[in-house]
């Protein structure tokens, strides 16, 4: 029998050439192409092929008199014989090659998308729509096409979509008017003709269409209507993964036009789901387990098959897969993760703390080296496959391109990054083997509950009682079977760690009131069954107090905090933060996405995300009071800094490039004591000499508060009170600097109360024009230093604090930690006037340290009697714990007074030493 082969395929039995100069003439590939295309190889223009070299020798070809169909067909030749070379003799790079191959490809498409354009066009007349313009036809990459990663011998997947319906125009004599859809429907006929079938010249690539909506039995060509109705309603799961990598590759002028971008508004809402999205896990093992049985059968009786690099065990598949896993489960929230490229996808999620660095950049070394094996394979005869061959000659030329002396340090390398792919592979997807420990979550050697009553059992009273209510509830009785069986094994997982004394029944009572109204939401039973430290971690948090099951409720999606493994050991930090932040805005604007609403949903994901975290590391001890108060502060800094610089961008009535601008904070912002949910209470400043100014800032800080306080589906951000500004709730919503420091420093008719001064002790400049920040301090430091009456201050301050006593009235037998006598806010008073009255004699006590560090200071320079001030201070302290916990618990703030004499009795010594 005779085997007829393409320019690119060996003849049966064709062993490689004895070593020549270069590593690459051990290529059969390479010597084929040399003995056929001798006189044409020149044509390409020296070093690595890029794409206007690419069109250089096109158009060389065809001068020389070949067609179009002929010219690509050489050309791809001519691309494959230069990467050989330069990629076996270590002069290009991975990127060079793949970039060249995609490039390649994108030329091929659109030379062909345009001649036949032109051959319809005279035939039919051209598609124009109903509103005078072309109709577009777009040609999507699948796949490594789509993420410019093609390797040398790859398939092309592509889709074939176009926008509108219609009619074409016919020719000059009124005939041959056909639909839209035949219109592109030949074109793609003729586009495969010029590209994907085999001549003497072989083929510039193969085509696949199996990846288009229904597959092979669906159209060639689909509408975008089509496209988006199937995805809504018939999308599969692994589509989505086939989806992320999807990219209009041709025609150019339909990219060039910007028509091109058309197709994402459909396709990310596909592959990105809202929320966290972990019911993908279950799709993709499934996905994976198909693809490693059709391997396993493709090697039976074949052992020289089971080596693939791409397909088997710690191969590049599963690398793909790893990455993009966390891509389509977080896409959706953190639009930093949607980028193609399998390399710089590893780096963002790494980035993102969703992989260690080490292990991302161990992940793209083991990628690197496997694609370049891949390459190798192929280069040897042209042929689509990814498996090691077994003749030794052959595997001892890839390991030399490679850069080794002999196959045998090659393979151990081979070995090395391939169990180390495998390994990460099976412990993000959880591996397909049993844990040794449990089964499906369940008690050690126990069977999965097959009902919930079996299940009830296992509880005390209160669990059972509670959890019995969904035998019948409407959310529980719509789960479809999978789903339900993920519930039961959730409660099984809970009942066993419940026995074992790991979690509380608090924990596990308010779980259930946490997870009845997501139900309908079935990727958090996911979620929590995939990950078990999770689940551990949500019960923990959930039992330690009430407060964080509301907040876990309002903002579910941050669940997913919990499974950072260096949640508890961390700080917010807020460069990374505003890093972070950055870095989505920037993703949501390459694909135009970053309109206001996106934006105010993200600033508060963001937020609610890194609130959680707080709330975690405050609920397992593993930060103070103080540290929680220090790290919300620094957060809402963070966060306005952030805003400013969006929402100004945002602002229609900018005159400027940045905002002379700045925001200063008081009270609990002002002293870096926010707790959670604390109001803002700020002052809008601006330092502008526009003669518009004053009505610019004045709309500009309407839409920033705005933006810090609307809700969205996302929730919102903080509740703003503006009421420490000049003059209060009648003065202007923001002032001019100048305004502002002639109002503080007492100058004019127009000043400011005493009550005022107290708060500019707490006051700092949070945000805004920098160079506002030193003019700021220069005030507060001349009203707090300024010469007083002590004793007229004296009497004011306590007359203040009267009137917010009986604003505040306690009930009898009760101590409230904040507002009874020998609460927080005498001693807040008595620091305030300290530092109001002895400031300017002592220096200590200017800068905004905080109560306890101010009280610690002014027993140091003499101001109160030995042991007062530190007693005082630690009172202080530890009324803030107690403050802290109870609002933890969501219980009242009033103790008994026996609870906390020993603080109560601190405080009225500081408060006799200072106001006698």
């Amino acid at each position: 029998m005779t085997r007829v082969s393409s320019p690119g395929s060996p003849a049966v039995g064709e062993s490689l050439l004895p070593a020549g100069e270069g590593a690459a003439t051990h290529s059969r590939l390479v010597q084929r192409l040399r003995r056929r295309y001798a006189d044409e190889l020149p044509l390409l223009p020296a070093g690595a092929p890029i794409k206007a070299g690419m069109r250089e020798a096109f158009d060389a070809l065809v001068a020389r008199g070949h067609d179009a169909g002929a010219a690509l067909r050489i050309l791809r030749q001519l691309v494959m014989e230069r990467l050989v070379v330069l990629d076996c003799e270590q002069a290009a790079s991975l990127e060079d090659v793949t970039r060249a191959v995609t490039e390649l490809a994108e030329f091929a498409l659109d030379t062909a998308c345009c001649a036949a354009f032109a051959q319809l066009d005279e035939r039919h007349g051209a598609p124009i729509g109903a509103d005078g313009q072309r109709a577009n036809l777009w040609v999507v990459g699948m796949g490594k096409l789509g993420a410019r990663e093609l390797n040398v011998s790859s398939d092309i997947d592509l889709i074939y979509v176009h926008d509108v319906d219609g009619e074409t125009g016919g020719r000059d004599d009124g005939r041959g008017a056909i639909d839209f859809a035949e219109y592109f429907t030949r074109a793609v006929k003729l586009v495969y003709g010029l590209v994907g079938e085999t001549t003497e010249h072989g083929f510039v690539f193969r085509v696949d269409l199996a990846l288009r909506p229904n597959g092979n039995s669906g159209p060639t060509v689909c509408s975008l209507d089509a496209l988006e109705e199937y995805m809504l309603v018939q999308g599969r799961e692994w589509e989505r993964f086939a989806w992320l990598k999807s990219r209009v590759i041709a025609p150019q002028a339909a990219i060039d036009n910007g028509s091109a971008q058309g197709i994402r508004g459909v396709v990310l809402p596909f592959v990105f789901r809202r929320y966290l999205d972990y019911n993908v896990f279950e799709s993709l093992r499934s996905l994976h387990r198909q693809i490693r049985d059709h391997a396993a059968k493709r090697s039976a009786g074949r052992p020289e098959r089971a080596n693939d690099v791409k397909l088997s065990r710690g191969g590049i598949r599963e690398i793909e897969f790893t990455v993009q896993l966390l891509q389509v489960v977080r896409g959706g929230q953190f639009p930093e993760l949607r980028t193609r490229p399998t390399l710089e996808a590893l780096q963002r999620v790494a980035r993102a703390g969703l992989m260690p660095q080490q292990t991302a950049d161990a992940l793209a070394r083991a990628y690197v080296f496997l694609r370049r094996v891949e390459h190798r394979i192929q280069y040897l005869d042209d042929q689509q496959t990814h498996v090691l061959p077994t003749n030794d000659a052959d595997l001892d030329w890839i390991a030399r391109t490679m850069g080794y002396e002999n196959c045998c340090p090659f393979l151990s390398e081979l070995d090395t990054h391939r169990e180390l792919v495998a390994q990460e592979f099976d412990r993000l997807l959880g591996g397909d083997q049993p844990c040794t420990k449990c089964r499906n979550g369940a008690r050690p050697g126990a069977s999965v509950p097959s009902s919930l009553d079996e299940l009830l059992q296992r509880f005390e009273p209160a669990v059972r009682e509670r959890i019995a209510a969904w035998r019948d509830h409407p959310r529980v009785l719509a789960l479809r079977e999978q789903a339900r069986g993920r519930l039961l094994q959730l409660l099984q997982r809970t009942a066993d760690w419940l026995a074992e004394g790991r979690v509380t029944e608090d924990g596990v009572l308010r779980m259930a009131d946490w997870m009845e109204p997501l139900l309908r939401r079935e990727s958090y039973l996911a979620l929590l069954l995939e990950r078990p430290n999770v689940h551990e971690r949500l019960l923990r948090v959930l039992g330690a107090a009430r407060w964080p099951a509301r907040y876990l409720l309002q903002h579910p999606g941050v669940i997913d905090e919990l499974a950072s493994p260096a949640l508890l050991e961390g700080r917010f930090e807020p460069a990374d933060f505003e890093r972070d932040l950055d870095e989505r805005r920037a993703a949501l604007q390459r694909t135009r996405e970053d309109d206001e609403e996106n934006l105010l949903n993200l600033l508060r994901r963001a937020h609610h995300a890194e609130v959680f975290r707080t709330l975690a590391r405050d609920v397992e001890r593993a930060i103070t009071v103080e540290q929680v108060a220090d790290d919300l502060s620094a957060l809402a800094d963070a966060l306005l800094r952030v805003t400013i610089r969006w929402c100004w961008s945002h602002y229609r009535k900018k005159h400027r490039e940045q905002p002379c601008f700045g925001i200063i904070g008081y009270g609990k912002l002002g002293g870096k004591e926010l707790g959670y949910g604390s109001d803002l209470d700020i002052v809008f400043v601006f330092d502008d000499l526009d003669e518009n100014a004053q009505e610019i800032y004045a709309g500009f800080v309407r839409k920033l508060i705005n933006w810090l306080t609307v809700k969205t589906g996302e929730g919102d951000l903080f509740e703003i009170d503006t009421a420490l500004r000049p003059n209060g709730n009648s003065g202007l919503l923001v002032t001019s600097f100048e305004s502002f420091a002639d109002y503080q420093e007492n100058r004019g008719s127009n000043t400011a109360w005493t009550w005022e001064h107290q708060a500019m002790t707490r006051a700092r400049f949070v945000c805004g024009e920098e160079a506002m920040a030193p003019r700021f301090d220069a005030v507060r430091q001349a009203v707090i230093t300024a010469p007083r009456d002590k004793a007229a201050l004296k009497g004011e301050i306590m007359a203040m604090r009267e009137k917010m006593r009986a604003a505040r009235p306690v009930p009898a037998g009760q101590f409230d930690v904040k507002h009874s006598p020998g609460g927080m806010v005498d001693a807040e008073f008595a620091v305030q006037y300290l530092v109001l009255a002895e400031s300017r004699e002592h220096p200590a006590l200017q800068a905004n340290a905080g109560n306890i560090a101010l009280l610690q200071r002014a027993e140091q320079a003499g101001l109160l009697p030995a042991g007062v001030g530190q007693a005082a201070a630690s009172a202080y302290r530890e009324l803030r714990r107690v403050q802290h916990t109870a609002r933890l618990n969501e219980q009242p703030t009033q103790v008994a007074p026996e609870a906390t004499a020993t603080e109560r009795d601190a405080i009225l010594a500081l408060w006799r030493a200072v106001f006698g």
